[in-house]
């Protein structure tokens, strides 16, 4: 399907608008429109941008969930920067994205996951963007084949070379503390766009009768508390003694719930970080003697993840500082990853 094709998606469901409106439901482009004054820089294009990361959500989505028949589940021969085998669902997520990006021309250059390099683009149009985006197309890729839940992470920043010239390497290279929105994508049992632009966590559930994602999740709160944790304690035996003494306060019989903590780990952040804000927990990929810098992408993953909880009330640390104030120093860089209820990843720094 051509882009201009897949880009008028946004005009099907004109009439069933009207009717959520009626019902008193708000769609995200309303949720959008109606919310652009609390972004102090607000002049349109960070909601033209939001609205790119719909359209090609919605494209991944479709793809996603016809995955065994198109024959785009499994891997290709390449690998990327990071030395992992990319799936093909990878591939593909990320060339929609991109495309979607492009066409826009809100986004000055993307950082991707899945390219070694950062893509500056040199169209007139997109050389005046404002803003870049950094993403993964498609976490937790082990899943896939399996069917598994994955996810889309997204973070934006507002540029920091001269509008009207190529994006640089430096635009990038910015601590978590300067985005301006971030957002994941669960392709879950439903589909669902959770996002923040600083004023707090809204979740929109995708109705795929009409193709639209309707607020479902006003003012997302993470509790305080929670009883599960996630982590591949697989991993345990290359931890350090802390790591391993939290894992074993987890398993202590609690003397008010009279039972330990519930480990769940999925294997795909989106996934785990979202049954955490939901229900309360924490998430925890540390550094081991196989990883000692980490696991997790600091532009990628942790740091839109990382402005999400902190949103919503959580904390995200690395066990030493806060994800968001680190200054990265390369487009791929790893960090210690520690998120989730405030009492809980306090309790864990305790140790």
């Amino acid at each position: 399907m051509q882009l201009r094709d897949e880009l008028s998606l946004r005009y099907l469901s004109t009439n069933k608008n009207s009717e959520l409106a009626m019902s008193g439901i708000k769609t995200l482009g309303e949720f959008i429109l109606d919310t652009q004054d609390d972004f102090k820089y607000a002049t349109g294009e960070l909601s033209r941008l939001l609205n790119d990361i719909v359209i090609a959500t919605k494209i991944v989505n479709r793809e996603v969930n016809k995955a065994g028949l198109a024959n785009i589940l499994g891997a290709t021969e390449n690998e990327n920067i990071q030395g992992e085998t990319q799936q093909k669902l990878d591939v593909l997520a990320d060339e929609k994205f991109i495309s979607a990006f492009k066409s826009g021309g809100e986004a000055c250059g993307i950082a991707s996951e899945e390219n070694d390099e950062f893509v500056a683009f040199d169209s007139e149009h997109s050389k005046n963007g404002k803003y870049i985006v950094a993403f993964d197309p498609l976490d937790g890729s082990s899943n896939i084949d399996v069917n598994v839940s994955i996810g889309t992470i997204f973070s934006i920043y507002r540029r920091k070379s001269e509008i009207g010239t190529i994006a640089t390497e430096e635009d990038f290279l910015q601590a978590g503390k300067h985005q301006v929105a971030a957002g994941y994508v669960l392709y879950g049992s439903s589909t669902m766009l959770v996002y923040t632009t600083g004023n707090g966590v809204n979740g929109f559930t995708l109705d795929p009768s009409i193709g639209e994602f309707c607020l479902s999740h006003p003012n997302m709160k993470i509790p305080e508390n929670g009883k599960i944790y996630s982590m591949n304690e697989g991993n345990a035996v290359y931890c350090n003694e802390r790591i391993n003494n939290y894992l074993s306060y987890c398993k202590e019989i609690d003397k008010a719930t009279k039972r330990p903590y519930s480990a769940r780990y999925i294997a795909s952040m989106v996934a785990d970080v979202h049954r955490n804000l939901i229900k309360g927990g924490i998430f925890i990929y540390p550094a081991t003697t196989k990883a000692p810098n980490g696991k997790l992408r600091l532009l990628y993953e942790c740091n839109p993840m990382a402005f999400i909880v902190e949103q919503a009330g959580g904390i995200a640390t690395t066990g030493e500082e806060q994800i968001m104030n680190i200054e990265p120093e390369e487009l791929h860089q790893r960090v210690p990853t520690v998120l989730g209820s405030k009492n809980m990843v306090e309790r864990f720094l305790s140790f």
